[in-house]
């Protein structure tokens, strides 16, 4: 293949015309008229597309009357004398002003939610209270923490204090055996050399059990000390617990409180509290300020629309909201041309279905021409769909 492209070329195929879809008619085609079926097939799409296009025809009218008519207001609009007009551009003047105002309001990028503020707005008489009792329940709280705390290295330090006096007793008890352990031996020894050697051992008892007695009144006098300011440390111990269980009350109290105040009021803190309230009192000002311009934007809506009907104007509706047309002639040359080119598109699609109309019955009534005896089966249907 490749051998007889290269010697003879391959032979380019040409693509069909791109047509004009937007200008283009209807094409008939070859019909076999003495053909029933063909015939009664031709003559039907030629009166569907008929009916199609005067349907067209008369949403299109519609249109281009209201676009007319609109023409015709801006023409009778800057036709006014120059006092009516000045009265005009006046209430004009008061609707673009508020609805600056609306959109600066719309547009505004740190509004409140909606949610928050009607939750606000229900609980306005209480709000300022809650904020100095959310507040109160913090700053209670944050002290009892600390007073919880501090009672808690105070036990600490009564439970370290306890665990040395149980130790210096134990040592006691213990220096207690040594010494009497020492004494018996003392005493076992004296009585080895005085039955054993025949010695005099009588000062040797005197020493010894004077030692031990001394020894032994020296660990009780400590002894008793120690075990005195034990039970003293307990009893400190048992107060300060059952200190700790009256401020740990109080602590779950006021936390339970601050908890419920939170939940309330749908915040996490006095702080956030506060500032979604000063922010819903800015807000309710705005909102306030906001539906009294839409209640006056309302007004003068009335006002332009009372006045414009004392004139020529098909529908005065149509400016409520084109009131910088009435005040710039920039924007009214821009209406204007806008509704001419609208127009001239109306009428280029009513020229093309009105074409489509008559070349459709135009046809129909050659068949009826080149064919009559077929005229009455024809003309009987194109009867049918008028009526219908």
């Amino acid at each position: 293949m490749g051998f007889f492209e290269k010697f003879f070329g391959r032979k380019k195929v040409q693509e069909p015309e791109e047509q004009n879809w937007e200008e283009l008619d209807p094409e008939w085609g070859a019909v076999n008229f003495t053909d029933r079926e063909q015939r009664l097939q031709y003559v039907t799409s030629c009166l569907e597309q008929a009916a199609d296009a005067s349907r067209e025809i008369s949403l299109l009218n519609g249109e281009y009357s209201l676009v007319t008519a609109y023409l015709t207001d801006i023409e009778e609009i800057e036709a006014l004398p120059e006092e009516e007009r000045e009265a005009l551009n006046g209430i004009a003047r008061r609707m673009a002003a508020f609805t600056r105002e609306r959109e600066r309001y719309q547009d505004k990028k740190d509004r409140m939610k909606d949610s928050d503020y009607y939750r606000l707005k229900q609980q306005e008489s209480q709000v300022q209270e809650g904020i100095e009792k959310l507040k109160e329940c913090e700053r209670y709280g944050a002290l009892v923490k600390q007073d919880m705390k501090r009672l808690d290295r105070e036990r600490s330090a009564y439970g370290y204090r306890k665990a040395e006096l149980e130790n210096m007793l134990n040592n006691f008890r213990g220096m207690a055996v040594i010494f009497l352990t020492a004494l018996v031996v003392c005493v076992v020894m004296l009585m080895v050399l005085q039955f054993g050697f025949d010695m005099d051992t009588q000062i040797g008892y005197v020493i010894s059990f004077g030692a031990a007695g001394i020894a032994i009144t020296v660990l009780w006098v400590k002894y008793t000390d120690a075990e005195r300011e034990k039970r003293k440390v307990e009893r400190a111990a048992n107060k300060l617990i059952l200190l700790q269980n009256k401020v740990k009350i109080r602590y779950v109290n006021n936390r339970n409180l601050a908890e419920y105040l939170r939940i309330k009021y749908g915040t996490d803190s006095a702080a956030t509290l506060e500032k979604q309230w000063g922010q819903y009192l800015q807000e309710k000002e705005e909102r306030k300020q906001y539906a009294e311009a839409e209640a006056k934007f309302d007004y003068y809506q009335k006002q332009l629309v009372a006045r414009m009907s004392n004139y020529h104007i098909t529908d005065p509706d149509r400016w409520i909201n084109q009131p910088a047309a009435l005040l710039d002639q920039r924007e009214m040359v821009e209406i204007r041309h806008e509704l001419i080119l609208r127009r001239q598109a109306l009428r280029k699609q009513m020229d093309y279905n009105k074409k489509i109309e008559e070349s459709s019955r135009e046809a129909i009534m050659d068949i009826v021409e080149r064919y009559p005896a077929y005229a009455s089966e024809i003309l009987a249907m194109a009867e049918r769909y008028e009526d219908a």
